[in-house]
This record gives C-alpha cells, structure tokens and sequence, in this order.
C-alpha cells in the first residue's frame, strides 16, 4: 500500500528534488529555474507555480520557494507582483525559421478529402480496446481504461476560457485555419511542453491534431509513402493502437516489454526501423521506460538502416506519451524526444487530463518529416476548429490548465488507493502493476482464463479487460482496470462483484 500524500516531485521544469543532492535546497531550485530560462524551456512572461503550489509539490517549506524566486529576482531573471504571481523577465527567444506549411487556397472547400481514418468508433489509441461486453446492464461498472474523471471537468473554468476567445475572435479568424494549428495554441504549447515535459520547440514545430489517433494515422500514411510497412510495437501494448495502425497498412510486430521497458536489444532483432512506445507509462504494464532503455533506444534510433534497402532514410521512435500528467508516488520524467529530436515524434492530447470530446492533441516530428505531415493533415480535414483551440490556449495560459491537472490528480489518487485497498480485500492473490502513476493498474492473477474471467465480470455487472487482448505474443494472465472514472463506493462494489464471479 502507498503511504504519504506528497508528491515527490514537480511536472514544472520536470523537478525531483532527490537530484539536490547535500548541498542547499533553494541553491538547487535556483538554478534549475535559471538553467530553464538560459535555454528556453521558460520564456519572457512564463508564470512560475506559486510558492505554496511549487513547496507543496516539492515535499519543502515554502520559504525554500520562496528564497529561491527572491534570489532570481535579485539576479533580474523573475520579476514579482503583488497578486500577480512570479513570471520570467529575461529576454530569450530561440531562432525563428521560415514555414514550410502549405497555404490554403481559395478553392479548397470543395475538393479536400474528409475522411479521417474514423469509422463509427473504433478503439481509441493507448489504453483503449474494444468492449468486449455489451453496456446494457442496468447497473453496468465500466472499468474500461483510458478515461479520466470526467465529472471532473473544468465547465466553468472551460466556459470562461471560450467566452475569452470569442471576445479576442477576429473576423479574419474565422475563415479556414492554417492546418498545423491556430499561433495562439502553437505558442501555448510550445511554453507548456517546455516547462513540463523537458521539449524545446517552436511554435512552427508543433502540429495541432485532433488527437492522438489522427496523429498515428498520418505518420502511418507518411511512413507509408516511403516504403515502410511494418513497425515494432510494445508486446503487451495498446490492442486499440495497434489496430489503428493496421488500418492504415502498417503491421506491428511485437517487441517485448519487461520491468524496464521496450527491450530495445529485442527490438534491434526484429529488423524495423520505427517503433511506437509509451515511455511516460507504458500501456497496459505501468512501468517507466528506464534511463539505460532510453539511451539505448536513442542509440538504435541513430542506427541507419542498410543503403539500398528501400528502408526510410533514417529510423524512427514514435513517442506516445501517454499519461505522462498522471503521476502520484513518482518523480517526473522528461519526454523522450528531448534526447534525439531528429529521430523521436511526440504525441501527446488533453483526452485524459480533460476530456477526449475535446479531441485536440498535437505532434511534434522531426524537421524532415514536418511538410509531408502538414500536407497530409491539410488534405485530411483542413484544420481543426478554431474556437476549442483557442479556449485551450486560454486555460494553458491562464494557469486553468495546471489548476485543473492538481486537482484531478488528488482525485485519481483517491480512485487508486480505494481500488487497491478492494483488491486487498476481495482479491488477495492479486497483484498490482502500474500503482505510482496513471489511471489504470494491471493486475495479474495466477491460474486464470483472463478472457473467462473479463467474461464472467461482464455477466455480473463490471466491464474490465483481459490482458491477453493487449498481447501478440504468449504472456501470464491478468486483468486491465480502469479506475479514475468512478467513485471509491463503485471500485469497492467492481471488485466484489469480480471476486465473486471467479
């Protein structure tokens, strides 16, 4: 069972105070901020967490917090106002670069395909697969994973954010949008991915996509279209990724995941030369891609294919990063992009830290890929609409966003400990995977049929998942369960009813 309530750590500039070492605390946290404003993950006008909030997170007084912002202020890099939080004051601003994305023309309307690789609803990219029973029950417990705590959303909050961007809504804004993306979300993300998850980007790097699966499915068209069709694919993995991938011509080929992630000397074996991971939180086994994994991924990825192979021009890691804001007894860990961006594609959305009805996400490719991916999301649906882009913009900037995810998190954590201590109660042979962050938890069960035993919950009442849905390959039995969609009182009855059905 997880003890404590703090979080070891702070998703702002990825901080884990573990790595202070002897020495001063508000030294470290000095100069960690001031290291993020000489490179650019912070730029002018950034607003720093509050002193409480960052202390908070941290596991340290808040006069730590404190003295560490008073001496960068001192120093002229923060600047602090009275009821208008800290914020960055030093100039940087990386190079700009020219754009490469094509224009719309006048004409378009009539001609540009629609389709955007969505028939009806197919299962949902990374920790989602196809029901296997039927949501007829009259007192159904859905512990499918992938979905937060809906109930949860920010309506208000996200009110206010759309009537803000009706307001600033040029008429000229409401014509078609340019296909990577409104500026004012671009710009937003840009910040936020910095600060966050460790991603030195222009705006003009970042393509705004109607989530993660219309991402997945023009990299599948672009890799395609250079002669690629078979990519390596985390075994056990998303069933509901996996198959989006195969619709658009890509077969999979299992790359086994162990207690430290991809087996990246596995993957050297298979001979691809692009693979789809979730570093953050793999899907469905929970686990954290570890530091010698990462560098040994960056290391094939830099690995060229044969000359003459017909193979594309250099290998390629596509980063889902998947529930990388849904942390709970874990430090941060920084996106994988931010070891090789020449070589890793980062995909990420707000389908689970707000809603998927919200259905934005973007992607951030290398510099040789970008054109044909824009050209591709110009002639899939022309761009995205323009208002939830610009309400996002609003509640990223405005600090709704960072608001929203605190409390969601205490949420979540509440959601897991309750299904944790049902497990304890009804289901003592079972173990946990996946505890310290996420909203599911892999939980195996010696002896089982997983598929029986996803079939005799649903007979009772509970919709959860066999692992072995998620496998290519052979592997133990276990169940995914979903848990940040219900209350503590529905968790306990889930795992009642599933006890009782085995």
């Amino acid at each position: 069972m997880i003890k404590g309530t703090k979080m070891p750590g702070a998703d702002f500039l990825q901080l884990d105070p573990a790595q202070a070492g002897r020495g001063s605390l508000t030294a470290w946290l000095a100069e960690a901020v001031r290291d993020a404003v000489s490179d650019g993950r912070l730029a002018p006008g950034d607003r720093l967490p509050a002193t409480r909030v960052l202390a908070g997170q941290l596991g340290c007084s808040r006069g730590v917090v404190v003295d560490a912002y008073r001496r960068l202020t001192d120093e002229g890099l923060l600047s602090g106002h009275h009821g208008g939080g800290t914020t960055v004051r030093t100039a940087w601003a990386p190079m700009s670069a020219p754009s490469s994305a094509p224009r719309p023309r006048p004409d378009v309307g009539a001609r540009t395909a629609t389709a955007s690789g969505l028939a009806g609803v197919p299962p949902a990219p990374t920790g989602t697969a196809t029901p296997d029973h039927r949501a007829d029950l009259p007192d159904l417990i859905d512990l499918a994973p992938g979905l937060p705590d809906l109930s949860a959303f920010p309506r208000a909050a996200w009110a206010r954010a759309e009537r803000s961007a009706l307001t600033g809504l040029a008429s000229s804004e409401l014509g078609y949008g340019d296909p990577r993306g409104l500026p004012a979300l671009r710009e937003a993300l840009a910040g936020w991915l910095a600060r966050t998850r460790g991603l030195r980007a222009r705006p003009d790097d970042i393509l705004v996509v109607n989530g993660v699966s219309q991402g997945l499915m023009l990299l599948a068209r672009a890799l395609g279209a250079q002669g690629l069709r078979r990519i390596g694919f985390e075994d056990p993995g998303s069933f509901g990724a996996r198959e989006h991938l195969r619709r658009w011509d890509l077969e999979p080929v299992p790359v086994p995941v162990d207690h430290d992630g991809l087996d990246v000397a596995a993957l050297g074996r298979t001979g691809v030369d692009a693979v789809v991971v979730t570093p953050a939180h793999q899907f469905p086994t929970g686990v954290v891609l570890a530091p010698d994994r990462r560098r040994e991924l960056v290391a094939w990825a830099h690995g060229a294919p044969p000359s003459g192979s017909g193979r594309p021009p250099r290998r390629l890691v596509i980063e889902d990063d998947y529930d990388a804001e849904h942390r709970y007894d874990r430090p941060p860990v920084p996106a994988l992009r931010a070891l090789a961006p020449d070589h890793v594609v980062h995909l990420g959305s707000v389908s689970k830290s707000l809603a998927p009805a919200i259905r934005i996400g973007w992607l951030l490719a290398p510099a040789a890929l970008q054109a044909e991916l824009v050209e591709a999301r110009y002639w899939t649906d022309l761009a995205s609409p323009a208002l939830p882009q610009l309400a996002l913009a609003h509640f990223i900037t405005s600090g709704g966003f960072e608001r929203h995810l605190r409390q969601v998190r205490r949420r979540h954590r509440a959601r897991r400990d309750a299904l944790l201590a049902a497990l304890a109660a009804h289901l003592p042979d079972s173990t946990a995977h996946g505890v310290a962050a996420g909203l599911h938890l892999m939980v195996t069960l010696p002896g089982i049929d997983d598929r029986a035993a996803a079939g005799r919950a649903g007979e009772a009442g509970v919709r959860v998942q066999p692992l072995s849905a998620h496998r290519m390959g052979a592997g133990p039995p276990g169940l995914v369960i979903g848990y940040a969609a219900n209350t503590p009182d529905r968790l306990h009855a889930a795992v009642r009813r599933i006890a009782q059905s085995l």
